[in-house]
């Protein structure tokens, strides 16, 4: 047990950026905190200021882990983890643990956290994780730390209430400004019927205003008054509607309709074996058979043969593959993986869809495809693979596949290192995708979402 933690005016700038300012809070004894936001926002380092300073002896912070010889990632972490729960710490601090661990992994972690009484603060954009062992949440996002008591679902729930009761009053006030502009209008009307009577009078009353002119100033004056107290209140909902940092949705359209993808047997695998020798096949007895538009899962523990599977699928050189197997052509088979291999670096997001659409498009409707996946200012489409981050990757590489979409796509445990913007963005495409899809995924909660409808187990 430790006593509660003072957090007093952090913040967090780059000469390019202010991640956060003026964070302050108290962490109490057996807080379960999640800190979420982009990828860059300053989680891990808002991590590493808690950690530098509390007493090491009872503090466990365990960083992002990569993958490595010999041990894999999932295994590195569940290392670290038993060593640092030895010790019984008052504070365990986490960063991304989720990332490389597959479904048995996963659900160890999930019971440790459980049994774990002590404070915990983890940065993730793990759902799963957020929905089971998480009761605090952290959203960096617009320069500020906002804090909400409950879980992810809820504030995102709470976050859509609110921009629907601000649009809502929006919407009310400019209804409000109509009828006063209208009301302005029938007032002038009536004061220029006013005058058109008044030069029928006589010459002594003219140089008088008509009682209708008095009465048209009279309700002109109030009127602006009025409107300029309803301009005033709009520009404040407005802001507070900026504040929410709602993330724009991705409306996807592919150039491939349902027609056009039939219905009949993509992929056929019978008493199929793949491995890199013929001594030693890595999978023996697959027996796979997938439909143009089924998506399926394929799932197992760190090392069971999945990348294998997928270069069989994929019909590479370095495997070999026995047994019957009916695939489709390497060009009509897209794959998305975690790390976007499927850009090229040098290429510029303009460059990357004007390869991958059709040949008949013009600069126009290149540009209107990039704008569907917010990609909108000539510097967003004019700028190199390599200088983008993270997210703008991923959204490039669902661009690239919207342009094209292969018959069959393939995703190699594509929500590792992607935050909840951008894992929404994934999950927008590919409820809406239109061909067959292999999904490999340990994240349950991801291929709920995505409408997985079978999953084969290595």
């Amino acid at each position: 047990m430790h006593r509660p933690i003072q957090i007093q005016d952090y913040y967090l700038s780059f000469p390019h950026k202010t991640c956060f300012e003026n964070f302050s809070t108290v962490i109490e004894p057996g807080d379960r905190i999640a800190l979420i936001g982009r990828n860059g926002s300053g989680k891990s380092s808002l991590l590493t200021m808690i950690a530098n300073n509390f007493p090491d002896e009872a503090l466990a912070y365990i960083p992002q882990i990569l993958e490595e010889v010999p041990l894999s990632g999932g295994e590195c972490f569940h290392r670290s983890l038993s060593r640092a729960l030895v010790k019984n710490p008052a504070l365990l601090l986490l960063d991304e643990p989720t990332n490389h661990l597959d479904g048995d992994n996963r659900q160890s972690l999930f019971r440790k956290l459980q049994a774990y009484p002590g404070t915990l603060i983890i940065a993730t954009h793990d759902k799963e994780l957020l929905h089971r062992n998480i009761d605090i949440l952290w959203h960096i996002e617009g320069g500020k730390v906002t804090i909400f008591r409950g879980q992810y679902e809820a504030y995102e729930a709470e976050k859509q209430r609110q921009f629907l009761s601000l649009t809502h009053q929006i919407e009310q006030l400019t209804q409000k400004q109509q009828s006063l502009h209208q009301a302005l209008m029938q007032e002038q009307e009536r004061a220029a019927k006013s005058r058109a009577a008044g030069k029928k009078k006589v010459a002594t009353s003219r140089w008088m205003k008509s009682a209708g002119d008095l009465k048209a100033m009279k309700a002109e004056k109030s009127q602006g008054g009025k409107r300029k107290a309803l301009d005033n209140k709009k520009q404040e909902l407005r802001a507070q509607l900026e504040d929410l940092h709602l993330p724009e949705k991705i409306i996807p359209t592919f150039s491939l309709s349902h027609q056009e993808v039939g219905d009949r047997t993509l992929v056929h695998i019978v008493e199929g074996a793949v491995g890199y020798t013929a001594e030693k096949m890595i999978l023996t007895r697959i027996h796979l058979s997938i439909r143009t538009r089924e998506r399926v899962a394929i799932m197992g523990r760190n090392g069971s043969g999945k990348t294998t599977l997928l270069k069989g699928l994929l019909g590479d050189k370095k495997v070999i593959r026995q047994g019957e197997w009916q695939t489709p052509l390497r060009e009509q088979i897209g794959i998305l993986d975690q790390f976007y291999q499927n850009l090229q670096e040098d290429k510029t997001a303009l460059e990357v869809i004007a390869e991958a659409g059709p040949s008949s498009w013009s600069q126009a409707e290149i540009r209107k495809h990039l704008n569907s996946f917010l990609f909108r200012k000539n510097e967003e489409v004019n700028t190199s693979v390599k200088q983008l981050s993270g997210g703008e990757k991923a959204r490039l590489s669902l661009a690239q596949i919207a342009a094209r979409p292969p018959r069959l796509l393939i995703l190699d445990e594509i929500t590792n290192n992607i935050d909840l913007e951008t894992r929404n963005h994934v999950v927008d495409l590919l409820r809406a995708y239109p061909a067959a899809m292999i999904v490999v995924s340990h994240d349950e909660h991801f291929l709920k979402e995505i409408k997985i409808e079978r999953s084969y187990a290595l």
